[in-house]
């Protein structure tokens, strides 16, 4: 993209339409669940999972043992406003740490064999140039949303675009599940804002503690998401202009990476407050993207449920999680993959020679010894 571009550039990408889940995958995946040797819905929400990752990946046998990880990370000019616990020179201090391997995210993609990229998209501090990150640099961070938009049209469309690419890597490289992290101080402010705007909400139902911010940081936070508001007041309708008004390098390319696999047809695990306000404005700008989201955790931050509710997202833990990094949606894979396994190594009825209506086994295969029995 060029500094020349305007706003039809940058959405244009954004238009095309979501791919369709694959409805005969559903299908005969629901097939299945019905003839597994159990009684029907025994296995709750997990029976649902594989079934709708099914019709994601448009198999018969979903499988998410490929999956990646994706954080980007970027500063905030609200900072300057004193919204967060810790000093800005944090977020460059991070990168640092997730370049050496040390960070939760890193600990948790090792665990589960996971791939893990990091795109630093400007911090305020220089981290200078470091193996394992990637230099996307839009800026020494956003500017002050209180006084003018946080980016500009080049910057958003960049952001973007970072995420549509990030998305397409992971695809070329076979994965099976896309998760996106982000880290940057300041970041759930901008969330906040971003998400009072998307739904027409007060501040004081969605801002919270964030890094640790106690009763007066909190009260401060919010009047600071209330002046920011007021500024950009006549851009709220337009999710593609609030998110450049109210958002961040980080929010914007998870942004675009959402969007980016829902065209690609890639399953995306959403982390939490902060990845989760994205999605809200993926859904926004191409609202076919909501079926290519799943949601791993309801964060400790007090606007997640709402923004949870307003996706009509029904998220797999809630553990207090509110570190962000795309740490709590690595937590949930686990439970995506014995989902997985249940759905497709289970026995059918038929396999197992029982009754689908009874659930009874025949004499004959009561009397056949397991494999443990017949060892000793």
């Amino acid at each position: 993209m060029n500094a020349c571009m305007n706003e039809g550039a940058i959405i244009e990408w954004l238009a095309i339409p979501a791919a369709l889940p694959d409805a005969g995958a559903r299908q005969v995946a629901e097939a299945r669940q019905s003839q597994l040797t159990k009684p029907p819905g025994a296995l709750g929400r997990l029976e649902a999972i594989a079934i709708r990752l099914a019709a994601l990946q448009g198999t018969e046998q979903p499988c998410v043992d490929k999956v990646h990880i994706t954080v980007f990370a970027g500063d905030h000019g609200v900072a300057a406003e004193g919204v967060s616990a810790f000093p800005q020179a944090v977020t460059a201090e991070r990168v640092k740490n997730f370049a050496r391997g040390g960070a939760a995210i890193c600990t948790a993609a090792r665990t589960l064999g996971a791939p893990l990229e990091v795109i630093n998209l400007g911090t305020a501090h220089d981290t200078g140039p470091l193996e394992r990150v990637k230099d996307c640099h839009l800026g020494p961070g956003t500017a002050n949303f209180t006084l003018e938009p946080a980016m500009d049209v080049y910057q958003l469309g960049r952001a973007l675009g970072v995420g549509r690419h990030a998305a397409e890597r992971a695809r070329l490289n076979g994965a099976q599940l896309f998760i996106g992290g982000e880290m940057g101080i300041g970041n759930t402010t901008a969330a906040s804002a971003l998400a009072c705007a998307l739904l027409d909400a007060p501040p004081e139902h969605l801002a919270g503690p964030g890094t640790g911010l106690d009763t007066h940081g909190v009260t401060h936070k919010i009047e600071v998401i209330r002046r920011a508001l007021a500024c950009h007041s006549t851009h709220h309708g337009t999710p593609l202009e609030a998110l450049r008004r109210l958002g961040g390098f980080e929010i914007a390319a998870l942004t675009g990476a959402y969007i980016a696999c829902a065209h690609i047809g890639l399953p995306v695990l959403v982390d939490g407050f902060i990845s989760s306000v994205a999605a809200l404005a993926a859904v926004r700008l191409c609202p076919g993207s909501g079926e290519w989201l799943l949601f791993s955790h309801t964060s400790a931050e007090p606007g997640h449920r709402a923004v949870l509710e307003a996706l009509d997202a029904r998220p797999l833990l809630d553990l207090g999680l509110r570190l962000g990094e795309g740490s709590g949606a690595a937590v949930a894979v686990p439970l995506l993959r014995m989902a997985c396994a249940l759905h497709n190594e289970m026995a059918t009825f038929a396999e197992a020679g029982v009754s689908a209506a009874t659930g009874i086994l025949p004499v004959a295969a009561l009397a056949r010894p397991c494999a443990s029995e017949k060892s000793e």
